[in-house]
């Protein structure tokens, strides 16, 4: 498989980086956020959660989120739904995408969401269903597809299974997503080939979290698969609050720096992302978690 010469980058910083912060950030941040990351070429952005604000009191600005964006033609805004009643809320802001989630890990779905991996993809049913009837775009986050903080390694067709259901229950695209960071490049690619035979190439998007310094490795691991499609984190922002040291996001500077070395198209302008990094990051009072902006802003400087 030759690599791909495009690559389709997803950010997301607004919703998966931010969600943990402890501080409130308000809505015209968060807005700002979104402006900023299309403006520097983004052409998928996760903006928000419609989860219930008890448990993730960050997102409870979703629906002014959500009105307040300048919407970009070109541009797909994702929002994550994790039910019937949250997908209700979401389909009034119009977005083009909505994405729901299961884990790879029967352990992590216990403790995540009480339930079986095969009784979670079963309680997404109606909202895919609900989703695609109303033109709605869905994507799949598989969460621990390569690794669990409750049971250790995670086989590839546990990976496998979890594509399947989803696929069962009409998801359209779905993220390979080591949540804890813990995958390695082989690892990586047979976490992408036990998805693969559900879904094809273009359906199939790499979610690489940076906890032991190995996401670009595994990016690259994954591109030698064909894999297009990636998320990441501006300012490397965000990580799980139910996977104890899920330490953030790969940061898009960092991901769009090797790509734009390796020759690979994004459409996206660095400079302007470094800017988008550099504005959360100074409203949240610390250096960018990427080693590409802090290296780019120090030349500024």
């Amino acid at each position: 498989m030759s690599i791909p010469s495009r690559v389709q980058i997803i950010d997301v910083g607004p919703r998966d980086g931010l969600q943990n912060e402890k501080s409130p950030v308000p809505a015209e941040v968060k807005i700002g956020l979104v402006q900023r990351l299309q403006e520097a070429g983004l052409h998928e952005i996760e903006v928000t959660s419609f989860v219930s604000p008890k448990w993730v009191p960050q997102m409870a600005d979703n629906a002014e989120v959500m009105a307040g964006i300048e919407r970009k033609a070109g541009v797909r805004y994702s929002v994550l739904t994790p039910n019937l009643q949250g997908y209700e809320a979401a389909v009034k802001t119009r977005p083009d995408e909505i994405v729901v989630f299961g884990s790879a890990s029967e352990a992590f779905s216990r403790k995540n969401i009480n339930c079986s991996i095969a009784e979670s993809i079963e309680r997404f049913a109606p909202v895919v269903e609900a989703a695609l009837a109303a033109g709605i775009r869905v994507r799949g986050a598989m969460s621990c597809t390569v690794g669990c903080p409750y049971e250790g390694e995670v086989a590839p067709q546990q990976v496998a299974y979890l594509a399947g259901l989803m696929k069962g229950i009409g998801v359209q695209r779905v993220d390979v997503a080591d949540t804890i960071g813990v995958g390695t490049p082989r690892t990586v690619q047979r976490a992408i080939e036990a998805a693969l035979q559900h879904y094809g190439i273009d359906a199939v998007s790499g979610h690489f979290h940076d906890t032991y310094g190995q996401a670009l490795s595994n990016t690259l691991a994954a591109l030698e698969l064909g894999v297009w499609n990636y998320q990441a984190s501006v300012a490397g922002l965000g990580g799980c609050p139910y996977a104890k040291g899920a330490t953030g996001n790969v940061a898009t500077e960092d991901l769009v720096f090797m790509l734009r070395g390796m020759g690979i198209e994004t459409g996206i302008d660095l400079d302007k992302l470094v800017d988008a990094g550099a504005y959360i990051s100074d409203f949240l009072g610390r250096k960018p978690n990427s080693r590409t902006a802090v290296a780019l802003l120090n030349k500024r400087a």
